[in-house]
């Protein structure tokens, strides 16, 4: 698998990870396998929350990397409601308890919330200092919400933004991208197949994945998903709850696409007008 430096953390990171949203609806022994074929296939860049599920995925995967926390690159979020100073590092520990390990690679702040970012990245900054989390970061957060957070912490600090990111929802693309570019901060594609939105094989945008796909041997979500890390910032954490579904992501680390075939899907699905804010699910 394809490793990427994630921003300024000086750590190189699976470009195709796992994400574990809804993790919890599959059946538990068939999603603690499907994560360890991950980890096995190389798709060591796993992500979570403390939201998901409760906090019953974080313990899903807690069990999944037992014995192998040294091949993961271990990424979890904290809900707003809970990013005081005192309520990070509260947060954090019950995280830690459920995942089974004494640190995580990388801590985010879900989305902006109403306690002010002052104390929340001075949390982040103090489980640091304390080896309780390597980075931090952001997720879903727009260009004004970054220049507030770089305005406090310097934007060398913010290991990365974790937006909604997949081909029927490129906004991004528009300022967040740039700006992330610009400054060192890696953009993690979150939902990257668009949570059962996928194109239809017969729209236009399907039947242009189906023939590039069949032109590599290759399946039409795999196409997608090497299309959206298409620039070195660009890193995706595709869900997979069964162990075929990851092999097929997997399998797209290995796979080039040609400049004309990345244009050919730039047209099939363009990244329309730019608004306000970032989308969320």
């Amino acid at each position: 698998m394809e490793l990427r430096p994630l921003g300024r953390t000086g750590v190189d990171v699976p470009a195709i990870g796992q994400g574990t949203w809804e993790l919890d609806a599959h059946d538990r022994r068939t999603a603690v396998a499907a994560l360890r074929r991950g980890v096995d296939l190389g798709l060591g860049h796993i992500d979570t929350a403390e939201m998901y599920g409760d906090g019953t995925v974080e313990e899903i995967i807690g069990e999944a990397i037992r014995g192998r926390r040294d091949q993961v690159y271990l990424v979890s979020k904290v809900l707003p409601r809970n990013a005081t100073t005192a309520g990070v590092a509260t947060a954090c520990a019950r995280s830690l308890r459920r995942l089974r390990t004494g640190h995580l690679d990388c801590y985010l702040l879900h989305w902006p919330g109403s306690h002010p970012l002052e104390g929340t990245i001075a949390g982040f900054e103090r489980l640091r200092a304390e080896g309780k989390i390597r980075a931090w970061g952001l997720s879903n957060f727009d260009v004004d919400e970054l220049e507030a957070a770089a305005a406090i912490a310097g934007a060398e600090s913010i290991a990365c933004n974790q937006v909604l990111y997949h081909l029927a929802e490129r906004t991004i693309e528009h300022e967040v991208l740039p700006w992330c570019e610009a400054r060192g901060v890696a953009v993690v594609g979150y939902s990257p197949f668009g949570s059962g939105r996928f194109p239809a094989p017969s729209s236009r945008g399907g039947r242009v994945l189906a023939e590039i796909a069949a032109t590599h041997g290759a399946s039409p979500r795999q196409v997608a998903l090497r299309f959206l890390l298409r620039r070195p910032s660009l890193f995706a954490i595709p869900k997979a709850g069964r162990i075929p579904h990851v092999e097929d992501n997997a399998a797209a680390g290995a796979l080039a696409l040609s400049a004309t075939e990345l244009a050919r899907i730039d047209a099939a699905f363009p990244r329309g007008r730019q608004r306000r804010g970032v989308p969320m699910l």
